[in-house]
């Protein structure tokens, strides 16, 4: 039976048809005035013969170019026009489309030929119906050239640039948005008109951000990023995934094994997955200088990676897996941070210059470690303020990419921090101690965030020091000492980390736990 089903003509078919309907008459026309201008320009005409020989060829024009269009057409979708040979290519597809034009114009003379008489029609001048020929099959061959262009060069470049268009992240899901550095960026992404969905387990209740928790862009989901139906649930709808969830820091890290494993590593791949499942091409994930381990060396995104730590080695196996993941459609951007600082609505007094500080300003002493082994800092602030640069940015430029957040300026040994807080606190005694159970000592280049992102950081040591001491001294902060402001003081002396070894209990501590505690992220 006939089928019907394949003889239908879709629509980029019939554009393509009306297009090559198109060049047959501009062809015809261009070659008709090219004969009037040959023939004004032939001596001893009158103004009667000019005449005479413009309505002829308007004539000529009228009866023949419906017939001519329609052999044509018909000739170029015998010989695949439109179907098989669109897929020819180089010298090959040149000699069929000029095969083509070709034989539909010896097709349309011949009958011409024999039937002109017949019909009265006024015959095409032979000159004026070769050069119509040769024009043809130029234009028919060029827009085979341009077509073959556009598919190769011009519409790979404008469909990346509609990506980017597209891809204008309008909500972003922050998985760990209530800890330290996802306190300081939810307020950004708010004041930027983002739509945001927070996924954490809020073990520190919403206090952390308190004074955005009501905002009318931002949702509040409450759930464990390592159970794969609460990602999905969560990742609905976004454009962006920013994941900062994570056991942070090398105690809290060492304190099991096989939790930090899962909740750094495993979850990490997992969420990657489902992100890229659900065609989310922005995902950046919250990294470490920790990487780098111990070098006396400048180290820049381009350096070899050494981490003597579980937390380093967690964070570098995760960045592995995202860049093995990333493809045309997943573009991961990783940040390395380095030291953090300073307060925001989840302050950690666990960290080096925050300790420092408020150990100056409440005990009178500063007690450092070592000494000569280097850090890089950037405030909690800026950090937060490195996603938001990156998620800003053009795919183009952060996709697949690595960057170290921080600054070069802030690149100090643990023995100049200490001297920093003195210059503040010049009542407390600076104790220097030989012993050093930390081995990290790293030097860390931020060129590349600087000159891709041009990211500055607007904070300073001497500025975040002053803010601890600030709110150390107007009671703000009560107690540095308290195990909420340390990740592994709250996991081990709350007792958190025996629930948490085993997933089935996650839902057990969403129900006991009360709404003054969260899992360090």
């Amino acid at each position: 039976m006939f089928n019907m089903k394949k003889m239908k003509i879709t629509k980029a078919q019939t554009v393509r048809l009306v297009a090559d309907a198109a060049l047959i008459n501009v062809a015809f026309i261009a070659a008709l005035a090219l004969r009037f201008f040959l023939f004004v320009a032939m001596r001893h005409q009158t103004q009667v013969d000019y005449e005479n020989e413009f309505w002829s060829l308007v004539t000529a024009y009228w009866q023949n170019a419906i017939p001519l269009t329609l052999v044509s057409l018909v000739v170029y979708s015998l010989s695949g026009f439109y179907t098989y040979s669109r897929v020819y290519q180089g010298r090959y597809k040149a000699l069929v489309v000029a095969q083509a034009v070709a034989h539909s114009y010896l097709i349309y003379g011949v009958a011409v030929y024999f039937l002109a008489d017949r019909l009265d029609m006024v015959e095409i001048p032979r000159i004026a119906f070769v050069m119509a020929w040769l024009m043809n099959t130029g234009l028919t061959l060029a827009s085979r050239t341009w077509t073959s262009v556009w598919e190769k060069v011009v519409r790979p470049e404008r469909d990346a640039k509609l990506r980017d268009v597209d891809s204008k992240v309008r909500s972003v899901l922050v998985i760990g948005g209530a800890g330290y550095i996802g306190s300081a960026l939810l307020p950004k992404l708010l004041e930027k008109g983002y739509r945001v969905r927070v996924l954490d387990m809020f073990l520190f209740g919403q206090e952390p951000i308190a004074k955005i928790a009501n905002h009318k862009n931002l949702e509040l989901v409450k759930g464990d990023f390592r159970h794969v139906e609460k990602v999905v649930e969560a990742m609905r709808g976004m454009d962006a995934v920013v994941h900062l969830g994570a056991i942070v820091g090398d105690p809290a890290c060492n304190l099991d094994e096989r939790v930090t494993v899962a909740v750094n590593l495993s979850a990490t791949q997992m969420i990657a997955q489902v992100a890229k499942a659900s065609g989310i091409r922005r995902f950046i994930f919250a990294s470490t200088c920790s990487v780098y381990g111990a070098c006396d060396e400048l180290l820049d995104e381009r350096s070899e990676v050494e981490p003597i730590s579980l937390y380093g080695h967690t964070k570098l196996a995760a960045e592995n897996g995202l860049k093995n993941m990333a493809d045309a459609n997943f573009a991961p951007t990783l940040l390395r941070f380095a030291t953090i600082y300073g307060l925001s609505g989840r302050t950690r007094f666990d960290l080096v210059i925050n300790v420092l500080s408020a150990k100056a300003k409440v005990d009178g002493q500063i007690t450092v470690h070592g000494g000569d082994q280097w850090r890089p800092f950037v405030h909690v602030d800026d950090a937060a303020l490195g996603v938001f640069t990156a998620l800003e940015a053009p795919l183009s430029v952060v996709g697949n990419q690595t960057f170290n957040v921080g600054s070069d300026e802030q690149n100090h040994t643990i023995g100049e921090i200490g001297q920093m807080v003195k210059d503040q606190v010049f009542t407390a005694e600076l104790i220097c101690e030989e012993s050093n159970t930390d081995n990290r000592n790293y030097r860390v280049s931020f060129q590349k965030i600087r000159n891709l992102l041009g990211f500055t950081p607007a904070w300073t040591i001497e500025s975040g020091i002053s803010q601890v001491l600030e709110a150390v001294a107007s009671g703000e902060v009560q107690d540095y000492r308290d195990d909420k402001y340390s990740n592994v003081k709250f996991l081990s002396g709350s007792g958190v980390i025996e629930l948490v070894r085993a997933d089935d209990d996650w839902s057990k501590l969403l129900n006991e736990t009360s709404d003054t505690s969260q899992v360090p992220v």
